[in-house]
């Protein structure tokens, strides 16, 4: 079988791939596409790390390709629902660079306050220049955190050990949970208004996306640093740059950007009050040994023994198992993912019911998969269905299962019960024929949907005309309905609408939707 690695990989993953004599490895970094596209034809096991772009053109010229393994976390490169389709297994390494970005965020909030990128650079012009970069002490200063994942939790154990003082935002993290961790848990208006460091450690989402903006920077205490080890996009850069140079923050450090690598006219990096490094989070000798190690043996034991580990999109079963679950899977995976979206604030309890047939099946991998679809909205590729039930104890989540034997409304049904502060919800679904799931309850209302794609979640008065004015509204920006399922509560003049929708709706016509009267609230949700 072949291994094609098309990306840098760290030599120590590469010689435990040639030292097995079933394996050809072929090392080719940096070909252009119509190269991969060649040299993929005939391989059975791709690695890459985040310059390979495993699109849907590559794909479809590897027939014989049967896993992708991403030395890293992030797998914004690569089309995972396209390889799933294809029945390619995606997987990457989740937390191997962990220490090695925490440390990062740290280097660069100790560079900025004490000015050491741009008091050397004057060293070596022959200038001597002590008042200029005088600093500030990071002793009793806050450090606010934004996500409290792996690398966040590091980035406060560490922090709490400079006497720092440590508050965190996370919604989906309770008081609790960040008591635990020596952290001071906050809303986010006020860690703006009380961090003197505000450091970021969130995935990118639509939610995330230009988190700190004008806004948020009005909100903040004057003299704020702000640096970001996370993702590019989570800072928009020219409010960024205006409070700059206003001096509302005093200094930034940015290891990530919107666009990578960065263009020559980038205004932020001839700041003098800025430092920029070009996406070094993970890049030390033992994060890269490890990470390459890690997915190398990984992408080994599944070409010669079948076992899946750390993957995005297959849960640990044998090829008979997935036989019989794989319909189901899909439908515990999107129960978890609806759930994640619709609830609000820190999840506390999770409640899994197996009721009918599928109670009679190994329920471990379906449960796996709940928690998978649970928690990717807020960790996105940190989470897998390897990891997914320590993510959630982690998170402080607390999951039960039961096991029902006879059946109700249906002869097999998975029911799934999520508890956030006082907020319960209860969504359960279904598979129609052989391999159709089917979302059949949420809450106390019924109806039959496609739990798939971009969908719109709407709760209304039960009146005349407002599915007609819901409609109306959607039409007038473009955006088409596919499909629309209403479900009814006659006793309390309630519906609830899922439509599925061609493309996303937008912040507009979103915002549109919701100011119509009597719809109570409106959530866009992707599965």
């Amino acid at each position: 079988m072949k291994v094609l690695i098309s990306d840098n990989l760290h030599k120590s993953g590469i010689a435990l791939l040639e030292r097995n004599p079933n394996l050809e490895v072929v090392v080719k970094p940096g070909m252009t596409p119509e190269e991969l596209k060649e040299a993929i034809r005939d391989a059975d096991a791709l690695a890459i790390r985040s310059a390979t772009k495993v699109t849907k053109e590559i794909i479809d010229a590897a027939p014989r390709l049967k896993v992708v393994g991403r030395a890293g976390t992030g797998l914004d490169n690569v089309d995972i629902p396209y390889c799933s389709k294809r029945g390619i297994v995606v997987m990457n390494t989740p937390g191997g660079n962990t220490i090695t970005t925490a440390e990062h965020a740290l280097s660069l909030m100790l560079a900025l306050a004490r000015n050491i990128p741009q008091a050397a650079a004057s060293m070596r012009e022959g200038k001597w220049e002590k008042k200029k970069f005088q600093g500030t002490e990071i002793f009793n200063k806050t450090l606010g955190i934004i996500g409290l994942g792996r690398i966040g939790r590091v980035v406060a154990e560490r922090a709490l050990g400079l006497k720092m003082r440590v508050l965190g935002y996370d919604p989906f993290i309770s008081k609790e949970v960040g008591t635990s961790l020596g952290v001071e848990m906050v809303s986010l208006d006020e860690l703006y208004a009380r961090s003197d460091f505000i450091t970021l450690h969130v995935p990118r989402t639509k939610d995330t996306a230009k988190l700190l903006n004008r806004e948020a920077f009005h909100k903040m205490k004057p003299g704020v640093r702000i640096i970001n080890c996370a993702r590019g996009g989570l800072i928009d850069e020219e409010a960024l740059l205006e409070a700059l140079k206003e001096g509302k923050v005093a200094g930034a450090a940015l290891d990530v950007f919107e666009t990578e690598p960065i263009p020559p006219d980038y205004p932020l990096k001839d700041l003098p009050n800025v430092i920029c490094t070009p996406h070094l989070g993970a890049s030390t000798e033992e994060a890269q040994a490890n990470v390459s190690v890690a997915i190398c043996e990984q992408i080994l034991e599944y070409l010669l023994y079948g076992t899946i580990r750390n993957a995005v999109n297959a849960p640990s079963v044998t090829r008979e198992a997935m036989a019989q679950l794989k319909p189901y899977l899909t439908l515990a995976e999107a129960l978890g993912s609806f759930q994640a979206q619709i609830t609000e604030g820190a999840i506390t309890n999770v409640v899994i019911s197996y009721i009918g047939e599928v109670a009679k099946l190994d329920t471990k991998p379906l449960t796996h998969s709940i928690l998978k679809g649970l928690l990717y909205p807020i960790m996105h590729d940190e989470v897998n269905y390897v990891n997914a039930p320590s993510m959630a104890e982690s998170r402080g989540i607390t999951v039960s299962e039961e096991k029902i034997a006879a059946g109700e409304d249906f002869t097999t049904l998975i029911r799934l019960t999520v508890r956030a502060g006082m907020e319960e919800n209860v969504v359960a679904g279904t598979i129609f024929g052989k391999y159709e799931p089917r979302l059949v309850q949420i809450n106390k209302f019924r109806l039959e949907a496609i739990p798939e794609g971009h969908m719109l979640f709407i709760y209304n008065t039960d009146r005349p005309g407002v599915i007609g004015a819901i409609g109306t509204t959607i039409g007038r920006h473009n955006i088409n309905i596919a499909r629309m399922t209403v479900g009814q509560e006659k006793e309390r003049g309630q519906n609830i609408i899922l439509l599925t929708t061609d493309t996303p709706v937008t912040p507009e016509c979103l915002e549109a939707v919701r100011n119509l009267e009597h719809v109570a609230m409106a959530i866009q949700l992707e599965l």
